[in-house]
C-alpha cells in the first residue's frame, strides 16, 4: 500500500537578498539628481524598513525606488507591508514591514480554496505558520500546486515534495 506524498506551503523571504536590495535603493538615492536636498533616505531597523523624505511625494518616490530593487532581486512585492505616508516633524515617513510566515486568516482562506476547488483526495492542515497538503496521488499534489499558484493575499513556495 503506497504511502501519502506531501508537501509544505510555506512564505519566506530571503534577508540576505531584501538587504541588498536596501543597499542597492540606499545608493541610487543617494546618487539621483532628484533626492537631492530633500532629506531622502531608507532605513532598515530590526523587522521594520523606515523611508524618509521632505514631502510626501518624495517619500513615495523613495518607496518606489526600493520596490523596483526588491523586484530586481525576484522578492514578491506581497511579501511587503507598506502603511501611509505621514508628517514626523519637518520630513514624512512612511514605514514598510516584509510579511514572513501565513498567519491564521490567510491559511485558513488557503485551506478553503483547496477543499472547495481542489482535487477531493487532498487534505490540507495548518501546522504553525505554515500548512501540510498531503494525499495519495502525486498528480492531485500538483494540480493543488497549480491552483496555489494563482492565489493573491501571499508569496507561497513549495517545499518537501515528497
Amino acid at each position: 500500500m503506497a504511502s501519502d506524498s506531501t508537501f509544505d506551503v510555506v512564505s519566506k523571504v530571503d534577508k540576505q537578498e531584501i538587504s541588498n536590495a536596501l543597499n542597492q535603493a540606499q545608493k541610487e538615492i543617494a546618487q539621483r539628481y532628484d533626492f537631492k536636498g530633500v532629506g531622502a533616505e531608507v532605513d532598515f531597523s530590526g523587522e521594520s524598513i523606515l523611508m524618509k523624505a521632505s514631502s510626501e511625494e518624495r517619500v513615495k518616490a523613495v518607496l518606489d525606488v526600493f520596490q523596483s530593487k526588491l523586484v530586481k532581486r525576484n522578492i514578491s512585492l506581497k511579501s511587503l507591508e507598506t502603511g501611509e505616508p505621514y508628517a514626523s516633524g519637518k520630513e514624512y515617513r512612511l514605514e514598510a514591514s516584509i510579511k514572513e510566515g501565513i498567519d491564521q486568516p490567510t491559511a485558513k482562506k488557503i485551506t478553503k480554496l483547496i477543499r472547495d476547488e481542489g482535487p477531493k483526495s487532498i487534505k490540507a492542515s495548518i501546522q504553525g505558520d505554515e500548512l501540510r497538503v498531503s494525499s495519495k496521488s502525486r498528480d492531485d499534489l500538483q494540480a493543488t500546486i497549480s491552483l496555489l499558484k494563482g492565489f493573491e493575499d501571499a508569496d507561497l513556495q513549495f517545499i518537501n515534495f515528497r
